[in-house]
């Protein structure tokens, strides 16, 4: 939390801040995401009039996100950088005249959140039969890697075999 008092009480007045983040993970419907390293937070907030405050800013994490085949985890860079207008009473990122910088970073990290992660290019991902890693090694499985679009014909032609 960062204190306010002295911006919100003079209109006009900028303040430059650097501010520790609490955050220690990234909490989305879609998983819960540690967070391995950060930077603090660069902050220029204006009381641009009335309530009216004019945020920007930056910083910099490194998130744990599994990797898109092998679900093994991999360090992503999130650069979040900050720029928004916020009323004073905005309930979502102030309480009172304090600022709630973990939950802005938060929700402004999920706008860059990254839409695939690779351990690497050529990750082997998972047996879909056993579930080994077969960046680790081949698990000897039987497998036929039939395209998914085929199902439909798959299926006449194993009815067809019944018979």
């Amino acid at each position: 939390m960062l204190d306010l008092t002295d911006v919100l009480l003079t209109e006009g007045k900028v303040i430059q801040r650097e501010a520790v983040l609490g955050l220690e993970a990234l909490t989305y419907r879609f998983g819960t995401f540690p967070v391995a390293e950060k930077a603090p937070v660069s902050l220029t907030i204006e009381h641009a009039s009335g309530r009216k405050l004019l945020l920007d800013g930056e910083t910099r994490l490194q998130v744990l996100i599994p990797c898109a085949r092998c679900l093994e985890p991999v360090a992503a860079g999130l650069d979040v950088r900050l720029h928004l207008e916020i009323e004073a009473d905005d309930r979502d990122y102030m309480d009172g005249y304090n600022l709630n910088i973990d939950q802005l970073v938060h929700d402004e990290a999920l706008l860059i959140w990254p839409e695939r992660i690779l351990c690497r290019e050529d990750c082997r991902g998972l047996c879909p039969v056993c579930g080994q890693n077969l960046n680790e090694k081949s698990c000897g499985c039987e497998r036929t890697d039939y395209d998914p679009r085929m199902a439909k014909i798959l299926d006449i032609f194993s009815n067809f075999k019944e018979v």
